[in-house]
């Protein structure tokens, strides 16, 4: 089945040409369009899309709190976000990512990029590469923990090996580097990284990411 998109973008033009590049792509369908962020959770409850393309800045309501209300705590429906933005350094991506959002993708990106990342992120995958999630966090590293302040209680439920896992997913690893640098398999890294997801209640890679900076386990620039 085709992949249901629902573009979220306050100019038309854009709106337009993000269509004509999904549309000619035969596992993707653009099932609806909003122009902001309360016409886009209408239309996510009247469309149920797999994947909502999220402007970051529009009228009435922001992407981020459309994100929120989409999937944040407590949503279980389906749709998952990719927030576009059109500078790389925006300063509401990391509210949107903490929002629920599985990623970012500038809007000057490669069609193909862009054709790619709504798959990825449609098959439950945080974003196109990790490694983006850990740039803009060490961009934002002054508004981040130092790394000196009290662990929180919620991680203390992982075992050692699981904290390990979750500080190489948060410094931009994939499944088969992490499983290289552990001398374990690809299936063992993914076991660990959903008991991570589970036990400490996020919904992927992006907000275990974004949860390691923020509790101090991962400072910004450590290698």
């Amino acid at each position: 089945m085709a992949i249901r998109v629902l573009l979220v973008d306050d100019q038309p033009l854009l709106r337009t040409g993000f269509r004509m590049i999904l549309e000619a792509e035969q596992d993707l369908a653009v099932v609806g369009e909003a122009g902001d962020g309360l016409q886009a959770l209408d239309q996510v409850r009247a469309l149920q899309p797999d994947v909502v393309l999220m402007d970051i800045r529009m009228p009435r309501m922001d992407g981020v709190e459309a994100t929120r209300q989409i999937t944040g705590p407590g949503k279980d429906g389906p749709a998952k976000v990719l927030v576009l933005t059109t500078f790389d350094l925006d300063e509401y991506v990391v509210e949107a990512l903490r929002a629920g959002a599985s990623g970012f993708l500038l809007k000057d990106a490669p069609a193909n990029e862009l054709v790619q990342a709504i798959r990825v992120v449609a098959a439950g995958e945080a974003m196109l590469a990790p490694s983006i999630t850990r740039r803009l966090l060490d961009k934002y590293a002054d508004h981040l923990p130092s790394g000196e302040e009290q662990v929180p209680n919620t991680l203390h439920t992982l075992t050692d090996r699981e904290v390990e896992v979750l500080k190489l997913v948060a410094r931009g690893l994939s499944n088969a580097e992490i499983a290289a640098d552990l001398f374990v398999s690809e299936t063992t890294v993914k076991t660990h990284v959903g008991h991570v997801l589970t036990k400490l209640g996020l919904r992927d890679r992006v907000q275990a990411a974004v949860y390691a900076y923020e509790s101090g386990l991962v400072r910004p620039g450590a290698q």
